[in-house]
């Protein structure tokens, strides 16, 4: 690593009734990964976006080779090439590739006219450097998760990105995009790029960061060299006290009923799927990005249209599977975007919590609304959601308490069979500890529950059966316990033999 280029000092960020940063210190040097670790709602992403420009710190100094900088706005901090790139990314999906890299930036003939040729090119000669195979005519909206965050990277990197602010970049990615994306990170460190990485899963900062910096309820905890400092030791700074990693599903309690049936369902994205989940059962669904995971659950819930098959629901077939059936049948579905899909952003908590349970709560059609709020405070609470004030909008929640409102309306909804569509994505250690304590607990009471995780540490603690997918099929069914990571990725990578 190099110099030092960038220091943050005693960063403090207000905002109404709430001290967000409270005296934050954080270094980074010339070509170094430092990683900002830290639970949701511990500051991590408001001290990022005082870097970024998008907010202004109220007390503390930015201090940038050298020199003390305060930004206003977000295009200050680029001039000075610091890009950052989110965890909800931030790209036009009806633009092509090569227009979102250089979006407000084109390239101008001498007639005051963008240059497509040129722009085009320059955008080729950012992905050929990532060594990524993307067409830069492509439109966005047409690429997957994993293709558009490495086009995320050609967009900072077209600044001329000295410093690359990565949020829970490995969220939506599996193992082999995961590989490929950390060998663009060593390609960008032997380029001098200094990186602030986030993210939650604590397997992968060792090998990818050089120095791992704590914070927790926006106050600096401390930093460690991610060589010589032990997971536990991370653990403990983050949430002050041990979280366990052991298998939680010891014992099957599933009962000989099925809570689902899924029969030779086809679609125009799934081929022959044969499932099956009983009541009081946890059955994991892994496979790479691109499997047919998601696709699956869809079907399931009635989201997309199901071309031949069956899916039967506590012994009932549904003929034509949709939400609004799945709702009233006690089907739930936690889906895997939260802000796109399971969230209505500009409502506030009370009304995202019971949204989905106002048949159930007031089948006269009235809506009393001193039992609404006491209902969602109820579900919130038991949610250990951070917040008492049921009016405040969702969008103003970090990400692991917008999850947790997530799963409080589900919860309100009693359904005793649930899709938990990567439940636990871009979650803290200590959420996702009580996450998993939650659908262990609704198994145990004879809840159907299928899990779709990227995270294969996390499908194997909890899953009584797995399901590996590949190319929209189910490839192989294995038990829980005793299945190794090693085996799920051959499946899923279409390789039989067992992985070093």
């Amino acid at each position: 690593m190099g110099k030092q280029i960038l220091k943050l000092e005693n960063i403090t960020k207000e905002f109404p009734g709430v001290r967000a940063l409270d005296g934050v210190t954080f270094e980074l040097n010339e070509g170094e990964v430092h990683v900002l670790l830290g639970e949701n709602g511990a500051g991590k992403s408001t001290l990022m976006k005082v870097l970024a420009g998008v907010h202004q710190q109220n007390e503390g100094r930015i201090i940038y080779k050298g020199e003390e900088v305060k930004f206003s706005n977000p295009k200050q901090a680029q001039d000075k090439h610091i890009a950052i790139i989110y965890q909800e990314f931030n790209l036009m999906p009806n633009l092509t590739v090569g227009q979102n890299i250089y979006l407000g930036r084109e390239p101008r003939n001498k007639y005051g006219l963008i240059d497509k040729k040129q722009m085009y090119a320059k955008a080729q000669e950012m992905l050929d450097f990532l060594q990524v195979d993307i067409d830069v005519q492509e439109q966005v909206s047409r690429l997957g998760v994993a293709q558009q965050q490495l086009v995320e990277v050609a967009k900072a990197l077209s600044i001329d990105a000295e410093i690359l602010i990565m949020d829970e970049p490995t969220a939506s990615l599996s193992d082999p995009e995961i590989e490929q994306l950390f060998n663009t990170i060593k390609r960008l460190q032997e380029q001098k790029v200094s990186i602030i990485y986030i993210s939650h899963r604590l397997q992968e900062l060792k090998v990818v960061g050089n120095r791992i910096t704590v914070i927790r309820d926006g106050k600096s905890i401390g930093t460690r060299d991610a060589d010589k400092c032990t997971m536990d030791e991370l653990i403990t700074m983050m949430v002050g006290r041990e979280i366990g990693n052991a298998r939680i599903r010891l014992k099957n309690t599933a009962q000989t009923e099925d809570a689902v049936r899924v029969e030779h369902v086809t679609n125009r994205k799934l081929e022959d799927i044969s499932i099956h989940v009983k009541k009081g059962e946890i059955v994991g669904i892994a496979g790479l990005v691109g499997s047919g995971r998601t696709e699956l659950a869809n079907a399931v819930y009635g989201i997309d249209p199901i071309k031949h098959g069956k899916v039967t629901l506590f012994d009932r077939q549904l003929r034509k599977p949709s939400p609004g059936l799945n709702i009233r049948n006690h089907m739930g579905f936690i889906p895997e975007s939260r802000k796109e899909d399971g969230l209505a952003l500009s409502m506030s908590i009370q009304k995202n919590t019971t949204c989905a349970s106002l048949r159930k709560l007031f089948p006269s059609g009235w809506i009393n609304e001193k039992k609404e709020t006491e209902v969602a405070a109820g579900f919130c609470k038991d949610m250990k959601l951070n917040t008492e004030n049921m009016e405040m909008l969702v969008q103003n929640l970090s990400g692991g308490n917008q999850q947790k409102v997530v799963l409080a309306k589900w919860m309100c909804t009693d359904s005793d069979f649930l899709i938990f569509d990567e439940p636990t994505r871009g979650i803290d250690v200590g959420a996702k500890e009580e996450i998993h304590n939650l659908m262990n607990d609704l198994a145990s009471k004879g809840a159907g529950i299928i899990m779709i995780s990227s995270d294969l540490p996390e499908i194997l603690t909890l899953s009584d059966r797995i399901y590996v997918m590949r190319e929209g099929r189910i490839v192989k069914e294995l038990p829980g316990e005793g299945t190794t990571q090693e085996e799920i990725i051959g499946y899923a990578a279409g390789k039989e033999e067992k992985h070093a």
